[in-house]
């Protein structure tokens, strides 16, 4: 009994590798005969997976999905990526439906494991630090996320109220054609063809409330940059989504070592030129956001170009200079 559980285990787990089987090449791998191929096939089906044989010149199976969901075979890695996973979502979207979903499949899966991999999950404990201003982006509807995944996937124009933000009601209705669903730190963006600007939009999937029904099928569009990554990119960095390059782009020398200030550069380039030098490439949205963002460095700066750059270090220096002098003086307690 053993040996045909185990045989019948080890044929699942190739009908799962998502490929047509002919039962000689079965056989081979199992090291039994087509026969016992056939038998064990049978088996499977009585216990639920949906296994359609392949009609050709050899023959074969294939593993279909099925109304139900079977029992799922996962070899070791497998399951132990399934249960940092779900931890992982439990943990980052905590206090939503998701997250609720989440916990109760890994507790799920945590007590058909065995009892070497149930010990390596037990000693992995994941806590996800959610900064305050995003707190509200985690209360995303599951329903509408399955919602919109489905109208993109049907190419199905889409009618919703849009609220402006999460403290103001959705009295904004639009009309749109979703291309794609996508996060950016931590929120969910809609992708879409606005119909009645005629232009792209992303729009925050926690401020959306779908309308019913949904409209006519479109023939979808050329999403500038060539995939929704540049699109995404450009668009939040003030591009027109053609490109990720930054809108304002400069060079600095600063006088920091390499190593000091990499850490901090986020997408910029850093070169050493010496222990106590090196060289700046960085961008923003704007010239003042840049030269405010390399200021943060607290060290002189020489400004290697563009002179847009250098123009904004001398706004930024007269606008903090007013402000020194406009200091208010303390005053004391109301008697």
């Amino acid at each position: 009994m053993h040996k045909t559980s185990s045989r019948l285990l080890a044929l699942l787990s190739l009908l799962q590798t998502h490929r047509d089987w002919s039962g000689e090449d079965l056989a081979g791998r199992l090291d039994i005969t087509s026969r016992t191929v056939r038998r064990d096939i049978d088996r499977l089906r009585e216990l639920g997976y949906p296994i359609t044989t392949v009609k050709g010149p050899a023959g074969g199976y294939r593993l279909e999905a099925g109304t139900n969901l079977p029992p799922l075979l996962f070899d070791d890695g497998q399951a132990i990526a399934l249960a940092v996973a779900l931890q992982t979502a439990a943990a980052g979207t905590a206090g939503t439906a998701v997250a609720e979903d989440a916990s109760r499949a890994l507790a799920t899966l945590r007590q058909v494991m065995p009892p070497r991999l149930r010990h390596r999950i037990d000693l992995l404990r994941i806590t996800a630090v959610q900064p305050t201003a995003a707190r509200d982006t985690l209360q995303v509807d599951a329903q509408v996320l399955m919602d919109l995944s489905r109208v993109v996937h049907a190419r199905e124009e889409l009618r919703f109220d849009y609220a402006p933000s999460s403290s103001t009601s959705a009295d904004n209705p639009r009309r749109v054609q979703p291309h794609h669903l996508v996060t950016w730190r931590h929120h969910w963006y809609l992708v879409a063809w606005d119909l009645h600007r005629e232009d792209w939009r992303t729009f925050r999937v926690d401020r959306i409330r779908p309308r019913t029904p949904t409209g006519p099928r479109f023939a979808p569009r050329e999403l500038p940059g060539g995939n929704v990554s540049t699109f995404i990119t450009s668009r939040f960095r003030g591009n027109d989504g053609t490109t990720t390059d930054w809108p304002c782009q400069g060079e600095v020398i600063l006088r920091l070592p390499a190593a000091n200030v990499a850490p901090f550069a986020q997408d910029g380039i850093v070169e050493e030129l010496g222990s106590r030098h090196c060289r700046l490439v960085l961008g923003s949205w704007s010239w003042t956001g840049l030269a405010a963002a390399i200021g943060r460095f607290d060290t002189d700066i020489e400004v290697i170009g563009p002179p847009q750059l250098a123009t904004a270090f001398g706004d930024l220096a007269a606008r903090y200079a007013h402000a020194a002098r406009t200091t208010r003086p303390e005053t004391g307690p109301a008697r």
